[in-house]
């Protein structure tokens, strides 16, 4: 359990702005969401490479539940841009404040990294970059050059900021630089975003996705909910159906773990057997890819799931 007290570079607070947030009780994790510790071989070959090239992971940053078993199996989703986060999302376990300058060399890191893990697949996420004139895209789409670059056989899936309030040729930049899947969550439904996700704007993401769509209609176009934050299953209906009237074609759905007690409060645990429910209904909807469950993450298994995107298509194609 990550506490309120974590610091970032000194004394500085990991969450300044939920500091004067009351504490709420932690509630018991049901069976279904427990973990083992990591700590495999595999894990720690993963994690030297990680720090050899002094790589960022939101596996580390946003304490993702699945850490042992994605670096036990040498998947790791790097992020870029830094480690400190300019919004302040109420779920998130990134921390908020100033971040520093970018780095040029990163993305070449990021690159060899890739290469040197011998990678099929990468996710490539990021902090919120507010205080950038472009969000950071351009520094996104560097990356991705540069991992086509040096290991071009990878295919590349990138889960980027909504780059809201900045030019529209922002988002296009990254666009145009091709990845495989490009992925933006919506998190959580409009009626919860005031409190949930304060600095975004629903309409904003799913214009995003939509948008990308309509300058690639080939990319693969991805988005994630988090449930359990006192949502109601009609309103995760209308959110897949807003996503589907704008082309997304994988969806993933997971239960939101509150990381410390003065993150949002968990509302409740939705059971495995209403997981498997909100599948069927999203496979009915039209996703080409659906991963609900109370683990799913946008990253885990993202590999595998890349490859049974692409079969999915083929075969909806071939049926066509």
């Amino acid at each position: 359990m990550a506490t309120v007290i974590d610091t970032v570079g000194g004394l500085r607070p990991r969450h300044p702005e939920k500091q004067a947030n009351p504490e709420t009780p932690v509630l018991r994790k049901p069976e279904w969401l427990r973990v083992r510790a990591p700590g495999s071989t595999g894990y720690n070959a993963t994690r030297a490479v990680v720090k050899q090239h002094g790589l960022t992971t939101v596996c580390e940053e946003a304490a993702c539940p699945n850490i042992g078993e994605c670096w036990s199996q040498n998947h790791a989703t790097m992020m870029i841009m830094g480690e400190i986060c300019t919004r302040a999302c109420a779920f998130c376990n990134v921390a908020t404040g100033k971040p520093n300058l970018l780095d040029p060399t990163e993305p070449a890191r990021v690159a060899d990294a890739v290469a040197k893990m011998g990678l099929a697949h990468v996710v490539i996420t990021s902090v919120d970059r507010d205080d950038l004139a472009d969000g950071g895209a351009a520094h996104f789409a560097a990356v991705v050059r540069a991992i086509r670059a040096a290991a071009p056989a990878t295919t590349v899936e990138i889960l980027t900021p909504d780059f809201l309030r900045k030019p529209v040729s922002a988002a296009e930049l990254v666009i145009e630089a091709k990845p495989d899947v490009f992925n933006h969550n919506l998190e959580t439904v409009p009626r919860l975003y005031l409190s949930i996700r304060p600095g975004a704007r629903y309409y904003h993401s799913l214009r995003l996705l939509e948008r990308v769509k309509e300058r690639d209609p080939d990319q693969f176009t991805k988005s994630g909910l988090m449930v359990g934050l006192g949502e109601s299953k009609e309103e995760v209906m209308q959110v897949m159906d807003d996503m589907r009237s704008a082309g997304v074609d994988f969806l993933t759905i997971g239960q939101y773990l509150q990381p410390t007690r003065r993150h949002a409060p968990i509302d409740r645990f939705v059971t495995p057997d209403e997981f498997k429910a909100y599948e069927e209904i999203a496979r009915a909807k039209g996703f080409l890819m659906v991963s609900a469950s109370p683990l799913t993450r946008s990253s885990h298994h993202a590999g595998e799931d890349f490859a049974r995107l692409k079969a999915a298509r083929l075969a909806k194609d071939a049926a066509a």
